[in-house]
């Protein structure tokens, strides 16, 4: 299992050929009017293009797209991806050319460019940046957008949850610097977290360096290095990033280096110690606290002055005293005590505003600063009149303009804190790996002669590691000395410990359960399994859900229409006091009928909170890829979660899926008198070429008939032939050998002898398959494969069934199997002998009937179909391929996580439904509260200090909605499911 676990590694999204959706009818295999001679021509003439479409923004456009180049004469098959913005086309070049494809797109309205064949996946390449600064949707949007429009780049993702922006961009034509420099230019800050290329990468801090040629002798030095790819300095903060060759060398010898530079002046250690991510959300956390208490410090005297005191008859004779004419003790110390507030601990609100403000949108900071400076100024303005009059009595509301910036604060603060909290699941993954590891120095004996602990981190490979019974194991790599069994539960979902020895496979962040073992390091840092299954995590947590767009849309027009709808109520209540709208009992004795219009201005413009509304979907999805990882269930992004909640049909392979996986001969019939030695050898050595499972049980069954002593070599195979579906053709001793199922046997005019039959019938009604085979073009014998259900499989059928999901069976196998093993379980719906673009189309059948299809499958010949349904679903102990082409990954391969992913997306999508209600709901019902509705039946107005409280609130609520979601619990169905006397607990 933990061997199958590995090629997890191998997942990068970016080596994803195109996403499933959306999709169209295929065309027909050749164009219209070509003739039976011209086809057999054509057999070999299919071209293929790779398109890069840019400016397709939904799946509306990429369908406009792919109709538009299936219109054109030659075209066998195209396939857009919105997502990725690429286009790939199968055509006959006798018909139609890549510039003809190009111009067609363009003539659709987008800009086109061929990508070179020569171009490998190395071509495009991914880059994590974070992003500081953003406050709400608006800000994302403009910098996705900035983004967007860069050349060279093919997709920019910008999350306001992670405040990270995932870019998938061309290397040759921009570099990770020019896309920092774009997003500065947008006026946030930027700092790059990783990039596809540079997988290693590590972070130094050089203490010790005095002056900035001490640094260029380190750099000098470093970069002699062989393996050393790339150094950025950063001299302030005298840190050094470097990329490099891991399989040449590594962080300890960049120590070194240093350290022996400058004569041990320099001392050199990894930065920062706490990881870069965790690093920036505690110093973002501790920014907004200390924000907030200094915000206090002059508030509550503010407060105090303005709320309090005055209602104390010795200090309020204090505060009333007079200074200049009609400006009062008390208006001074407001004043002066809520400028700092305003100005340095409000700061951030105005660099907020300038920088959305300068780029043609605008913020949650926009609302936030003129609601402030309103009430600041006005305030200024009405102290500054009474100092200059004799008879003017002010009314001041700097109480206002610091009571809501310090409620703001405690908001912000309380937002980020729960914000931390949605990528718990990375931190509890990352967590696995342990912090520290035993090196071991070796002698050319293989003898230990020195042990060392050392960061775990600063691992290198072809490091020799220790691990001792109860320690994690620090990296990937197998076993060189000793043996044990090791825990891989929490990785591979196995539950019994596997047992290592020399030359087997271990996982970084598994437990060691008793011996001790020396293993060899294969994987480190970003290249282990562990971290692929962290990046995979991240990408989803990254990726936007559909349901985003709504709040995009609304966050447009959002806060100008709240700018407009608070200056209406100003206006309003001001003209109805003008002229005598209302009653004059109606305005409080401390201020006048502008005053009053002013402060339900003010009430509008702070309590509208667009926040909330950009956070509703990125945390919900954030928490629920987390819990589905945590559970074993890797999902990858929005899309993928919000298909999976609507799906009402399932189709299943069977070999793996619903079986074990592991079939084995259970019987031989031979129908020619032959020795079964010789037939064995003959069947193992056509088989043992292919990757199918039944080819590998069949050489299994034909070691049986070796002796100890003799090796595993087989017989030379000549014109070895797969028939995908069917079976394989080779040359064996000069005897021509098929091995396959009935078609196979009929398309090569075979004939099928009654006992032969009789045979078959009797195989498949037990549930088994039958393998025929043929030797020179004579039936000779027939095969007998069982491989046994999956524990569960019945029961997972039928709660399916009681979720009214509908459930098929489609696989290659014969009918008479497939039946017998579909009855098995309960399923009604069988596609049997099917090929792999049969399983496709199959699907694609599915889909045109309006049902939404889930494709769990394993294998190679399952992937057509993976990336055809709507969410695919790849058994995690299946292949490299199955695994990259599902939108979910099932760790465990267990068939209950189906139902799993089911159901978390189902509970993840109800929360984001609530999130909108209480988003939306709230702005209705705040919005009518703060502009005065309730004010002239019950006298209730709302204070804008409050309402800011309300605003800053609303956001916190959110973000808690969705941290609910880390109390998932799978349906109680599972939790007590009796699976053929095993209970999964």
């Amino acid at each position: 299992m933990a061997t199958k676990f590995l090629s997890l590694a191998c997942i990068r999204n970016e080596s994803r050929d195109l996403s499933p959706r959306p999709h169209y009818p295929s065309m027909p295999r050749y164009p219209k009017g070509v003739s039976s001679d011209e086809e057999k021509n054509m057999q070999g003439s299919e071209s293929k293009a790779l398109f890069s479409v840019i400016g397709m923004n939904c799946s509306a456009c990429a369908g406009s797209v792919e109709k538009a180049i299936k219109r054109l004469p030659g075209i066998k098959e195209a396939v857009v991806d919105v997502l990725n913005n690429k286009a790939q086309v199968m055509f006959y070049p006798s018909f139609v050319n890549e510039e003809t494809i190009r111009e067609t797109i363009e003539d659709v309205g987008f800009q086109a460019t061929l990508i070179e064949e020569d171009a490998n996946e190395k071509s495009t390449q991914v880059c994590r940046i974070s992003i500081r600064g953003m406050t709400c949707t608006s800000c994302s949007s403009t910098v996705e957008s900035a983004l967007q429009v860069i050349p060279g780049v093919l997709k920019a993702r910008v999350a306001l949850a992670t405040e990270e922006a995932e870019v998938h961009f061309d290397p040759k034509i921009l570099s990770c610097n020019d896309l920092l420099q774009a997003i500065e230019d947008t006026g946030f800050e930027a700092v790059l977290v990783s990039t596809g290329e540079d997988r290693n990468k590590i972070q130094l801090k050089v203490d010790g360096i005095r002056s900035e040629n001490s640094m260029r002798i380190i750099v000098n030095s470093l970069q002699a290095l062989p393996g050393v790819e790339d150094i950025n300095i950063e001299s302030e903060l005298q840190k050094l990033s470097l990329s490099y060759k891991a399989d040449v060398t590594g962080p300890r010898n960049f120590m070194k280096v240093i350290e022996s530079t400058g004569s041990g002046r320099y001392k050199a250690k990894l930065y920062p110690e706490g990881g870069g991510r965790d690093a920036h959300k505690k110093e973002e956390i501790q920014q907004y606290y200390k924000s907030f208490l200094w915000s206090l410090v002059f508030t509550i005297p503010v407060f105090l002055t303005s709320m309090v005191f005055m209602y104390i008859p010795g200090l309020k004779h204090v505060l009333d005293t007079k200074v200049v004419n009609m400006l009062t003790v008390g208006e001074v110390l407001r004043w002066a005590l809520s400028t700092p507030v305003q100005f340095i601990i409000g700061r951030r609100f105005y660099t907020g505003s300038y920088k959305a403000l300068r780029h043609g949108s605008a913020n949650m900071d926009v609302l936030i600063a003129l609601g402030t400076n309103t009430a600041y100024f006005y305030s200024v303005y009405s102290v500054v009149r009474a100092a200059s009059s004799p008879n003017f009595e002010s009314t001041d509301f700097f109480e206002t303009s610091s009571m809501l910036i310090s409620f703001i604060l405690l908001g912000k603060y309380l937002e980020v804190l729960a914000k931390g909290k949605t990528s718990d699941a990375i931190a509890k993954l990352m967590d696995l790996a342990p912090e520290t590891a035993i090196l071991l120095t070796l002698d050319h004996e293989g003898s230990v002669i020195n042990e060392e602990e050392i960061d775990s981190r600063l691992i290198q490979k072809n490091d020799v590691i220790k691990i001792i019974p109860g320690a994690k194991v620090a990296c990937d790599g197998f076993v060189i000395w000793g043996q044990s069994h090791v825990n891989e539960s929490m990785i591979t979902g196995e539950s019994r410990p596997a047992a290592k020895r020399k030359d087997d496979v271990v996982i970084g962040g598994t437990v060691n359960e008793n011996g001790v073992l020396h293993i060899k390091a294969t994987k480190v840092g970003s290249e282990s399994a562990l971290s692929q299954i962290v990046r995979l995590v991240e990408s989803a947590q990254m990726a936007k859900a559909p349901v985003q767009k709504f709040a995009d849309r609304i966050s447009k027009f959002f806060v100008p229409l709240v700018i407009v709808l608070s200056f209406s109520t100003w206006l309003a209540w001001f003209l109805a006091g003008k002229f005598s709208g209302y009653p004059k009992s109606w305005i409080p004795s401390t201020m006048d009928s502008f005053q009053l219009a002013l402060q339900f201005g003010i009430s509008v413009m702070v309590i509208a909170c667009p926040c909330a509304l950009g956070l509703a979907t990125p945390t919900a999805v954030m928490v629920g890829t987390g819990v589905g990882a945590s559970q074993g269930v890797l999902i990858k992004g929005g899309h993928a979660l919000e298909s999976a909640h609507k799906v009402n049909c399932i189709v299943f392979d069977k070999t793996g899926t619903l079986t074990k996986g592991k079939p084995v001969v259970v019987s031989t019939r031979l129908l020619k008198n032959m020795v079964l030695r010789e037939f064995c050898e003959l069947v193992a050595a056509a088989e043992v070429n292919s990757e199918h499972p039944l080819a590998k049980a069949i050489v299994e069954y034909a070691k049986k008939f070796r002796g100890e002593d003799e090796t595993n070599i087989w017989p030379e195979v000549k014109d070895f032939e797969s028939i995908t579906g069917h079976g394989v053709k080779a040359v064996v001793r000069n005897r021509e050998v098929i091995v396959g199922n009935k078609s196979l046997m009929l398309n090569n005019n075979i004939g099928i002898s009654l006992d032969a039959e009789e045979i078959l019938s009797e195989t498949e009604s037990s549930a088994q398959t039958a393998i025929l085979v043929s030797i020179d073009h004579e039936l000779v014998g027939v095969l007998a494969i069982s491989d046994p259900l999956k524990p569960g499989a019945q029961e997972v059928i039928s709660i399916l069934n009681s979720m009214r999901i509908k459930t098929i069976l489609v696989t290659g196998d014969n009918w008479g199997t497939a039946h017998a093993v579909a009855k098995e379980v309960g399923i009604d719906t069988v596609i049997a002998e099917a090929k792999p673009e049969h399983k496709a189309e199959k699907v694609k059948e599915l889909q045109a009937s309006n049902s939404v299809v889930a494709m769990v499958g394993d294998g190679i010949n399952d992937s057509p179909a993976l990336v055809a349904a709507d969410v695919g679903m790849a058994i995690g102990a299946g292949t490299d391929i199955a695994i990259e082409a599902a939108d979910i990954v099932l760790m465990k391969s267990n068939l209950e996580d189906v139902i799993t992913a089911i159901d978390l997306s189902r509970s993840t999508f109800r929360r984001i439904r609530w999130n909108y209600i209480w988003a939306l709901g709230y702005n209705l019902l705040g919005i009518p509260i703060a502009a005065g509705a309730l004010f002239p039946s019950t006298g209730f107005r709302l204070p804008p200090w409050i309402a800011g409280a309300a605003m800053a609130a609303s956001s916190v609520s959110v973000v808690c909605c969705s941290l609910l979601l880390k109390n998932y619990r799978r349906p109680k169905k599972l939790d007590t499911l009796e699976m053929r006397g095993i209970t999964v607990e």
